[in-house]
């Protein structure tokens, strides 16, 4: 049974920690990600209420070919990394991905303190990864995450 509302802040994280392979998915560590959105049975897009420990990151820097993306900042002080460089972001910031501009994008929480943030993203079908900074490249099929080096050799 699906809930009315919930304590966002309670709800168990996912888990499975990233959908990358390695050497990618340990660089995940000290993000924790809360799938809100699923809890209420959405479909059309996805909620989670995301925290980074101090040395965490959001991401590998990716920008998607088909789904748009947004983050509101709830706590702490995390760097915004895209392809204009860093900005610093505080409580009440939100910035948005619109798809298909190839800004490649993440979080860095480089403060001793943990952030906390709202992401939004739409669930489009199709949707390919590219991820400028390392070997890998992802498209997403029937909503399974499929990754290869750039070369298209496969991971795994």
């Amino acid at each position: 049974m699906k809930p009315v509302a919930l304590a966002a802040a309670q709800t168990p994280p996912r888990t499975k920690p990233s959908n990358y392979p390695e050497p990618f998915a340990s660089r995940m560590a000290g993000r924790h990600k809360h799938p809100l959105g699923d809890l209420f049975g959405l479909s059309n897009f996805g909620v989670n209420l995301t925290r980074l420990a101090p040395g965490a990151v959001s991401a590998l820097r990716h920008a998607h070919s088909q789904q748009d993306e947004f983050i509101y900042i709830l706590q702490g002080h995390p760097t915004l990394h895209t392809d204009e460089g860093l900005t610093p972001l505080a409580p009440g910031d939100c910035a948005g991905f619109p798809a298909g501009d190839g800004n490649a994008h993440r979080l860095v929480n480089d403060t001793d303190e943990e952030v906390v943030y709202l992401e939004v993203g739409d669930r489009t079908a199709g949707d390919a990864a590219t991820y400028p900074d390392d070997d890998l490249q992802a498209v997403s099929t029937d909503g399974q995450w499929r990754f290869a080096h750039k070369d298209g050799t496969p991971y795994g």
